[in-house]
C-alpha cells in the first residue's frame, strides 16, 4: 500500500468535514447514490465516481455526499437523489455520467431541477 502524502490527508479531512457538516445541519446540498447491487450492476460506481469529480471541481464545500441501498426502482438504475435544504428531494433515474454532470451544475450548483432526468419529487408528486 503507497504511503500517504500530506495532500492526501488534507483531501480526508475535507470530505470528513462535509460528512460532519450535514450531521449537524450545515450541508446546503445532499447528494444520495443509490448503491444497492441493482444500481451497482447498472453502473452506481461510474455514476458516485462522476460525482465526486463534480464536486471536487466546484470546490463547493456545502455539499455532501453519501449512499444508501436500493429504493425499489431496480429497473430506472442508476438513480441519485438530490436533497437541496428546505426543498423537497428529487430523485433522478437512467442516469450516465453525462447527465449526472449536468444535474450537478444545474441542480446541485445552480438550483434549478433537471426534469428530463428526474422521476419525481418529494414523496408523492411526479412530474
Amino acid at each position: 500500500m503507497p504511503k500517504l502524502k500530506i495532500e492526501d490527508l488534507d483531501r480526508i479531512s475535507q470530505q470528513q468535514k462535509r460528512s460532519m457538516s450535514l450531521r449537524e445541519g450545515a450541508g446546503r446540498v445532499r447528494i444520495t447514490v443509490h448503491m444497492g447491487t441493482c444500481g451497482i450492476s447498472a453502473g452506481a460506481r461510474k455514476i458516485m465516481a462522476e460525482v465526486l469529480r463534480c464536486l471536487e471541481k466546484s470546490k463547493a464545500t456545502d455539499v455532501v455526499v453519501t449512499t444508501t441501498g436500493c429504493a425499489g426502482l431496480c429497473s430506472r438504475e442508476p438513480m441519485i437523489t438530490v436533497e437541496v435544504r428546505d426543498q423537497a428531494p428529487v430523485k433522478y433515474v437512467d442516469l450516465d455520467e453525462k447527465k449526472t454532470s449536468r444535474i450537478f451544475e444545474e441542480h446541485v450548483l445552480k438550483g434549478t431541477v433537471v426534469k428530463d432526468y428526474a422521476l419525481a419529487v418529494g414523496s408523492e408528486q411526479t412530474l
